[in-house]
């Protein structure tokens, strides 16, 4: 996995699927035709949540079976432990959600696709 590989974000995902024309809708649609996009757990859970028929599931389903899928394993858990201790301890407080998925773009050198400016509160991580 290149460094060009994309981690999109929740809200990345909604304004692609609802058909918005915002400049991340935009960019998440053209990545998924020229690099790697990549999921997670947390990603999924926000999004299948949110399903409100049984054609935006088969949707999702059709979406996300051929993204690569990242596990949040007991590793990742310690480590988002630790990078949001770090940052507590210079006030910044981050939702464990996006210090999930934070955690998975740092430990697999991937570039997150979002909107929200609290990621930008975390040391070392490519945003996009």
């Amino acid at each position: 996995m290149g460094s060009d590989s994309i981690l999109p974000d929740t809200c990345a995902w909604i304004d692609y699927f609802n058909g918005h024309d915002t400049p991340i809708a935009r960019s998440l649609a053209q990545s998924l035709t020229s690099r790697e996009v990549t999921t997670c757990g947390v990603v999924m859970y926000e999004l299948f949540q949110g399903i409100r028929s049984e054609k935006e599931a088969t949707l999702l389903h059709q979406a996300f079976s051929s993204l690569r899928f990242i596990n949040f394993n007991k590793d990742l858990w310690i480590t988002a432990a630790h990078l949001s201790s770090s940052l507590r301890k210079t006030g910044v407080t981050i939702p464990a959600s996006d210090l999930q998925i934070a955690t998975v773009a740092l430990q697999h050198n991937l570039t997150i696709l979002t909107v929200d400016q609290h990621f930008r509160l975390i040391p070392n991580l490519k945003l996009e």
